[in-house]
C-alpha cells in the first residue's frame, strides 16, 4: 500500500460562522468534523494527516484533534504564514489579516509532504465513500494527472445563505474542462451561480457537478504553485488585501493551459457542512444517525472532548 496523506485546510478565519469553526463539536463526546474526516481517512488507508493552521491555533489543535488522533495516525501541523512569499510582496502583506488562500496554504506544506495526497477543507464533512475513492485513486495516480472528488452542486448547499463552491464542466471521459470558483445559492429547482472571476451570473442545476476542494495531487503541485505565486501577486499588487490565490483557480489554469489532466471521480457519499450556525443541527442530526446504522462509534476514539 503507498503512502498517502490528507493534508486538511484549516486557515481560516470562520467569519460566516462566528468562530473558529473548525473546533465546533458536532459529535455526542464533542467530536468535530474533522475527527471524522481523519476517521475516515484512516478506514480508507491514509497513513499521515497534516494540519495547515494559525500559528496561534496551534495549542487548540494539538489539545483537542492532535491528542485524540496521534495514537492512530502520523500528524504533522503547518503554518500558514508570508514566508515563502517573495520579499518584494511581504511588506505589502503585512497589514492583510486573512490568510492568501487555499493554494498558498498547499505551498506553506511542501517541506512535509512527498507522496500522494489529498486535500480536504476542515469544516467539510465529505462522507466515507468520498475518502475510499479518493484513496484507490491516489494509489493508482499517473503522471500529468490529478483528480477531483465531484458531488451534485445542489447536494451541496445549505438553505441559510450562498456558499463558495467550484462548478464543473466535464467531458465524456470524466475529465475537467473548466473549474469556476463561484458563490452559490439555492434559488427554487436552481442554483443561483455568481463566478469570482467577476464573469457574468447564471443559473445551473442542482445536479451540476461541484468540487468541494477536495482533491488529489503528487507532490509535482509544489513546483507548479511556486511559479504561478509571484504571477498571481504581481497581477494582484493592487489588490492585496483581498485577493486569494486559490486552488480551484490554479487547476482551473491548469486544466485550460493542458498542462495537466484533472479526472473527475463522483462519489455517492453526501456532503455535509457548517457554513452558517444554523446548519450546525443538521450536522449533528447526520452524524448521530450514522451512529445509529453503525457508521461510527458513539465515542470516536474515547474520551469526552468537551471536558478538555
Amino acid at each position: 500500500m503507498k503512502d498517502k496523506t490528507l493534508l486538511i485546510m484549516a486557515a481560516g478565519m470562520g467569519s460566516r460562522f462566528g468562530g473558529l469553526k473548525q473546533i465546533e463539536p458536532v459529535g455526542p463526546n464533542g467530536e468535530f468534523i474533522i475527527d471524522y474526516s481523519i476517521y475516515d481517512a484512516i478506514e480508507s488507508g491514509f497513513t499521515k494527516v497534516v494540519f495547515i493552521i494559525k500559528k496561534e491555533n496551534y495549542d487548540i489543535f494539538k489539545e483537542t484533534v492532535g491528542r485524540r488522533v496521534e495514537p492512530h495516525i502520523k500528524v504533522e501541523y503547518v503554518f500558514q504564514t508570508n514566508d515563502n512569499i517573495p520579499l518584494e510582496y511581504q511588506e505589502l502583506l503585512k497589514s492583510r489579516e486573512k490568510p492568501l488562500g487555499t493554494a498558498h496554504a498547499i505551498l506553506c506544506a511542501k517541506d512535509k509532504i512527498n507522496e500522494p495526497f489529498a486535500i480536504i477543507n476542515a469544516d467539510d464533512f465529505y462522507g466515507r465513500d468520498a475518502y475510499l475513492k479518493a484513496s484507490f485513486y491516489l494509489s493508482n495516480i499517473k503522471d500529468n494527472h490529478y483528480g477531483l472528488i465531484a458531488y451534485r452542486l445542489g447536494n451541496t448547499l445549505t438553505p441559510n445563505g450562498a456558499a463558495k463552491r467550484g462548478v464543473c464542466k466535464v467531458n465524456e471521459n470524466n475529465e475537467l474542462i473548466t473549474l469556476i470558483e463561484s458563490s452559490t445559492e439555492l434559488d427554487g429547482d436552481k442554483v443561483k451561480v455568481s463566478p469570482l472571476d467577476g464573469s457574468k451570473s447564471f443559473e445551473t442545476s442542482k445536479d451540476t457537478i461541484a468540487s468541494m476542494n477536495m482533491l488529489l495531487f503528487t507532490p509535482s503541485l509544489f513546483k507548479i504553485l511556486e511559479e504561478k505565486l509571484p504571477v498571481f501577486l504581481e497581477n494582484n499588487k493592487d489588490n492585496l488585501e483581498k485577493c486569494e490565490f486559490l486552488i480551484p483557480i490554479v487547476l482551473n489554469e491548469l486544466t485550460v493551459e493542458k498542462k495537466v489532466i484533472v479526472d473527475v471521480v463522483e462519489t455517492n457519499a453526501t456532503w455535509y457542512g457548517v457554513t452558517y450556525k444554523e446548519d450546525k443541527a443538521m450536522v449533528v442530526d447526520a452524524i448521530n444517525k450514522m451512529i445509529e446504522e453503525g457508521i461510527y462509534k458513539t465515542n470516536l476514539y474515547g474520551g469526552n472532548y468537551e471536558k478538555r
